[in-house]
């Protein structure tokens, strides 16, 4: 439980899907983990359709961006995200393959960190149209603590033709 005393600590999670339920996937491991206590959900981007990426064989994905507060350290939040995930149904597949549900730390206030199972800033982000346009709906302000340019910087230096998203309309 959130301990109000703590330190609190700004992290933005992705999430993503392609397997089964895409949307709901993505909604309910972002309720799980901001329903736990442990994270308080600041703000989220829109949900995205996105094509994927390195492994190509797979049905698009769903991905959004969160916002969160947390007084987790960055390998229990790693932790908790892994077992969202798990809840979810997750199995291993290959490498960047399918999954019901994805849930990565991208960032954690301003560290860097390298560590055998956590690199922040997540070590490709700044390479994922999926990724950087969602951050961009929260803070397109927000600087990559290593290389030291803005969001939207680096989303306006992604090449065009390159990894094809589109904004999931959801009717409320």
């Amino acid at each position: 439980m959130n301990n109000n005393n703590a330190v609190q600590h700004t992290a933005y999670i992705s999430s993503g899907s392609n397997i089964g339920e895409k949307l709901s996937n993505c909604q309910k491991g972002i309720a799980a983990l901001t329903d736990s206590g442990d994270c308080v959900l600041q703000a989220q981007s829109k949900f995205y359709m996105t094509e994927p990426v390195d492994y190509m064989d797979q049905d698009w994905f769903v991905n959004a961006v969160i916002k969160i507060t947390t007084g987790l350290a960055p390998l229990a939040l790693l932790h908790k995200l892994k077992s969202v995930e798990l809840q979810a149904g997750r199995t291993e597949t290959v490498r960047f393959g399918p999954r019901v549900l994805d849930m990565d730390i991208l960032l954690y206030d301003n560290i860097i960190l390298n560590d055998a199972g956590l690199s922040v800033p997540h070590p490709r982000m700044h390479r994922r149209r999926f990724v950087l346009q969602p951050i961009c709906d929260i803070d397109p302000t927000l600087v990559h603590p290593v290389l030291q340019r803005d969001m939207q910087f680096l989303l306006n230096h992604i090449k065009d033709d390159e990894q094809r998203i589109v904004p999931v309309c959801l009717n409320y």
